[in-house]
This record gives C-alpha cells, structure tokens and sequence, in this order.
C-alpha cells in the first residue's frame, strides 16, 4: 500500500471512532523519518488508547503491522509508527503542549476534508 493511501486509510479509521482535530503532514520532503504524520487527540486517556488499539486492529486485518508502538502505557501520547506513515495520537492537553503542527510547520498541511464524515 503506497504511504498515501495508507495515511488515508488510517484517517478513516481514526474518524470512524471519533477522534477530534484530525490533521496530516506530509514531510517526506523534509526528512527520512516517513512521508506522512496523522496527529489525533482523545479525550480521555482511554479514548486514545481506544484509538491505537483500533488502528493497529484495522490495519492488522490487511496485514500491516506497525514497526513500533511507543507509549502505550503512558496514556498521554502513543506513536505508531508504520515506516512511512507515523500515528501520533494524544490527550488533548497533551497535544497542546508539544504542538507538533508548529514544530513540522515546513510539512504540507494535506487536505484530509474529503475523508471525514459531516456531522
């Protein structure tokens, strides 16, 4: 699956279960660390656990498995990180703190508009 389609897969996903203020950057241009980030939050500790759990559900079920899953247990920030395609998936306040929109502000903001339902 081509990191794009991938990035859009997990969009969905994310969607699906209610995440807010889903957003992604593409920075392939920018670094070798991958070519998309997702950036999510939750609005529980539980939430966000909820959240990974169902990406790396969803995406198991095509045979994609992460390479790395970090921060699980801290229920703040949990990474996946499938190569190409990084998760990152926060509380709220946690989000706020580390602003990774600001930090990767040289990334392309991706129109992700026509992936997530109307409410």
């Amino acid at each position: 699956m081509e990191a794009k389609q991938l990035m859009e897969k997990i969009v969905t996903i994310l969607d699906g279960k209610k995440a807010e203020d889903i957003r992604a950057i593409r920075i392939g241009d920018l670094t070798i660390l991958a070519d998309y980030f997702v950036i999510a939050a939750g609005s529980s500790s539980t939430q966000v656990k909820m959240l990974a759990d169902e990406v790396d559900y969803q995406l198991g079920l095509s045979g994609i498995e992460p390479h790395k899953i970090e921060g699980y247990h801290s229920e703040n920030w949990i990474v996946l990180d499938y190569s190409d395609v990084v998760v990152h998936i926060f509380q709220k306040e946690t989000r706020s703190f580390y602003d990774l929109e600001r930090l990767w502000a040289d990334g392309e903001q991706t129109d992700i508009s026509h992936l997530l339902k109307q409410d």
